[in-house]
């Protein structure tokens, strides 16, 4: 192996002198490289949407909610403690989710307002990592209070301190039908979570909500928080099991699911395009290389003469075509590790210089490009890069190896 490594690299260095050869050798080796780079950053993209999703967006959407058929929940906090006794679930909190429209002078904006109980909200829910301390202590200690998203409070040009009307629908009795409730709120604090939550989302005290959906309980759903966000849905239905209220169930799955499985297609389509990139990358090595046994026979033959085995000659220009793919890899996989760990930072520099939003925070869950380097896909990448490269290599080794001296001088 150390002869086959001593003549692959002196025919490598004796290539050198043609331009031509040089070139595509080269190509091949940019081409590997800068494919590697780019995939990485594609899944340290994916892989940063996943990680935010996880994180963040999920730490704000209910894992897992029991919802009264009905009005409220006749024994909510029976339904904590069965739910609070499972294995797999953190913590469980009462709330009333009630659909609202916040009324300013000439405008209206509908939202989704949850009544909670500030005590317990936080141990089901990332609320207090998005609003400050003094905000959210604010909030705590008014109880006509709401805490409002930021993207809301700028749409509708509200600040902490201004009063805001709400207007909550009532349902329906029988075939009469009853008149919109009104409730005058002050803006207690904003939270900022940076994604289309702040347009869509509020929150208002649990007695509030009581008062304002006129329900008899103190409750209308149950939610809890999950150790592992993926197991939703088998807790969902053993804890279901072991109630007595009549709840319709929902988990994370159902109502966001569509984002994690976009980004679980994605995934898969980058790990297809990886091989077939790295494939086509590797199709230069495979035309170098060709051209390279032709233009060295007479050394083969010369090899030959002296009594070099066919397996030889086979480890010389496979070793030969292979360092083009191991410079390639290394280098590719170095500069897309770097550069997705940059990606983030160079973004934003680059949406504050041109004045524009790459993920409008009201249409996305979050409104910047995330990015989070995971050594398995780097290793992964780089793996593939330099397997494609050896089997490149193999057809033009193995021609080179079925050369006789005499094939080989004839040929010249």
């Amino acid at each position: 192996m150390n002869l086959a490594l001593l003549i692959a690299r002196r025919f490598r260095k004796s290539r050198e002198k043609t331009r031509y050869l040089s070139f595509i050798s080269a190509s091949s080796t940019l081409g590997i490289g800068l494919a590697c780079a780019i995939l990485i950053i594609l899944l340290s993209v994916m892989n940063g949407f996943q990680k935010a999703l996880e994180t963040d967006f999920l730490s704000m959407v209910p894992h897992v909610e029991y919802q009264a058929v009905e009005g409220g929940l006749q024994d909510w906090r029976g339904l904590v403690r069965v739910a609070e006794a499972h294995e797999g679930v953190k913590a469980a909190a009462p709330a009333i989710r009630l659909s609202a429209m916040v009324q300013q002078p000439g405008r209206f904006r509908g939202l989704e307002l949850r009544a909670i109980e500030t005590e317990l909200e936080p141990k089901v829910s990332g609320i207090t990592r998005y609003v400050s301390a003094e905000d959210w202590q604010d909030f705590a200690n008014t109880p006509d209070g709401i805490l409002l998203g930021q993207g809301l409070a700028e749409a509708l040009q509200l600040y902490i301190g201004d009063s805001v009307s709400v207007i909550i629908p009532q349902l329906q009795q029988g075939n009469a039908l009853r008149a919109p409730q009104r409730i005058n709120l002050q803006v207690a604090g904003i939270f900022a979570m940076g994604g289309e939550l702040d347009f869509q989302q509020a929150y208002i005290h649990l007695a509030t909500g009581q008062a304002a959906a006129r329900i008899d309980t103190e409750a209308s759903t149950v939610r809890l928080a999950l150790h592992n966000v993926y197991d939703a849905p088998e807790v969902a239905r053993d804890v279901a099991g072991s109630i007595r209220e009549y709840a319709y169930i929902h988990d994370w799955t159902r109502t966001e699911g569509h984002l994690y499985r976009d980004i679980q297609l994605v995934r898969t389509i980058m790990y297809l395009v990886l091989v077939l990139v790295l494939a086509v990358a590797s199709f230069n090595i495979v035309s170098t290389l060709i051209m390279v046994v032709r233009e060295k026979q007479a050394s083969i033959a010369i090899l030959r003469t002296m009594g070099a085995a066919p397996s030889l000659i086979l480890k010389t220009f496979v070793l030969q075509g292979s360092l083009n793919g191991v410079v390639g890899a290394f280098f590719g996989s170095l500069m897309g590790a770097i550069l997705a760990a940059l990606l983030p930072s160079l973004l934003l520099w680059l949406e504050q210089t041109l004045s524009f939003s790459l993920l409008p925070a009201e249409l996305y869950f979050i409104s910047s490009i995330p990015s989070d380097v995971a050594l398995r896909d780097v290793l992964l990448v780089g793996g593939v890069a330099l397997a494609t490269s050896v089997l490149a290599t193999l057809y033009p080794a193995w021609q080179a190896a079925k050369l006789t001296p005499v094939q080989a001088l004839r040929g010249q």
